[in-house]
């Protein structure tokens, strides 16, 4: 397995495990990818997922010779109708309703950019080297960095690595909002476990639902956002991790929660 998974407590970790060739994504590493944010969606076992890389560099982009006649073909990723989420978000509504925490390193390019824009918390190490670099081999980018880059870095800023095919810092990641933390070589992973448990050890239904409305919020607006809040805050408040944090509230000790 080039994707493996593995497991800390409620955390599950999605190694990226093909350092000899740069961690390149093939087609059977895409599928094992999105079966794995498959698994963290379904698994109640799960309750936040953190993805990261073997070796000096998170990833060199895709094997080209793996793609092209998938690109030339113009159907998009090969997502398989059951049991798998696609990492890149393109080719359906569907998301993984637990957070995902990237920790990245040397290389992040291409795909590694266009994942890592569907995570939703971010960290670095201060020797990562972003780019987006189809433009310097004949093609442009279709795993998203088009409609999400802009949003998170701001469309001029996006717009001149986009255009370019250069490449940028974890410095200039962080000034724009691209990630939120930078770490020394090599600390990346432990800073991303860090916020992992801090994220497991809160009300599982409580941030499953922070998701749920914010996405709403990206994807159809705030007014439908606004529609839907109420009724989810009502439905939590009935919840039995509702009467354990105000308990532990109560007794000053920390809450245990089971996502129930």
């Amino acid at each position: 397995m080039t994707i493996n998974i593995k497991t800390e407590e409620h955390i599950m970790l999605i190694e990226v495990d093909r350092p000899k060739k740069y961690n390149a994504m093939t087609r059977e590493m895409y599928s094992q990818m999105a079966q794995a944010y498959y698994k963290l969606d379904q698994d109640d076992h799960y309750r936040v997922g953190v993805v990261y890389a073997n070796g000096p560099h998170f990833t060199s982009g895709l094997e080209l010779t793996d793609w092209s006649d998938v690109f030339t073909g113009g159907v998009g990723f090969p997502l398989a109708p059951k049991n798998e989420i696609d990492p890149f978000y393109m080719m359906s509504d569907v998301r993984c309703r637990k957070p995902i925490i990237f920790a990245v390193q040397g290389y992040c390019f291409t795909w590694g950019v266009e994942t890592m824009l569907n995570a939703d918390i971010r960290v670095a190490a201060s020797d990562t080297r972003f780019g987006m670099l189809e433009v310097r081999r004949g093609f442009f980018p279709c795993g998203g960095a088009t409609l999400r880059l802009p949003k998170e870095m701001g469309r001029a800023n996006a717009m001149r690595y986009l255009l370019t095919g250069d490449e940028w810092t974890a410095e200039e990641a962080y000034r724009t909002g691209l990630v939120q933390y930078v770490t020394a070589p090599g600390k990346q992973l432990e800073k991303a476990l860090e916020l992992a448990r801090r994220v497991a050890t809160a009300a599982p239904l409580g941030v499953r639902n922070i998701l749920k409305n914010s996405r709403t919020a990206e994807l159809q607006g705030e007014k439908a956002a606004r529609q839907d809040i109420f009724q989810d805050v009502a439905r939590i408040m009935k919840s039995e991790d509702m009467k354990e944090g105000l308990l532990s509230f109560i007794e000053r000790r920390a809450a245990v929660f089971q996502g129930k």
